[in-house]
């Protein structure tokens, strides 16, 4: 394989690596950050930009692919990362200013962000057959569930985390496939 082809399947396998960090490092630094300890507090906040960083890396180093078949989903999609990173770090300068926003408010604005920007990401996926049709397909369905049950945590009505499951499988599914598969239009130079 020659270089150009390397870079692509390294991206794809990049992209898979930050989706489930990403997770972790929210999932733990969340929990870190709640703490009164004020060493794990900062050790939290440590982790929640760590996932911001891997949420942008991945909007930027997707884009690139997006970019080839539209640059206007390209676009989209790194502006929904971008809005999901500043929105989850937010929580932190909110809670070391002493304010008095909810501190699931930035979480509840990003996640809702994330889900409707997605879509079409989803649907460039589907239509250029950039995944299989079957994952691209469950990515833009989950992602409308994830979005509307953070909508409804907007009104007061605590949905979000019974509809968090299908859009949250599909990017841990989507991580292992760009993992161990990369790029489906990435071949191996013949000759």
């Amino acid at each position: 394989m020659n270089k150009k082809n390397s870079a692509v399947i390294f991206y794809a396998r990049l992209i898979g690596a930050f989706f489930l960090l990403a997770f972790v490092a929210y999932g733990f630094g969340s929990q870190l950050f709640a703490s009164e300890d004020n060493p794990t507090k900062i050790l939290g906040a440590l982790l929640i930009v760590t996932n911001s960083l891997m949420v942008l890396s991945i909007g930027i180093l997707l884009g690139k692919t997006l970019k080839q078949y539209n640059p206007l989903v390209a676009n989209i999609y790194l502006f929904t990362r971008i809005f999901e990173a500043v929105a989850l770090s937010s929580v932190i300068v909110v809670m070391f200013l002493k304010g008095n926003v909810s501190k699931d408010l930035g979480y509840i604005f990003g996640m809702l962000v994330l889900g409707i920007g997605s879509i079409p990401m989803c649907l460039t996926l589907y239509k250029h057959k950039i995944a299989p049709s079957w994952l691209a397909l469950w990515g833009a369905i989950g992602y409308a569930i994830f979005a509307f049950g953070m909508l409804m945590e907007l009104f007061g009505y605590e949905w979000s985390m019974y509809l968090l499951g299908p859009g949250g499988l599909w990017e841990v599914t989507f991580a292992i496939w760009l993992l161990i598969r990369g790029s489906k239009n990435v071949k191996p130079e013949i000759g």
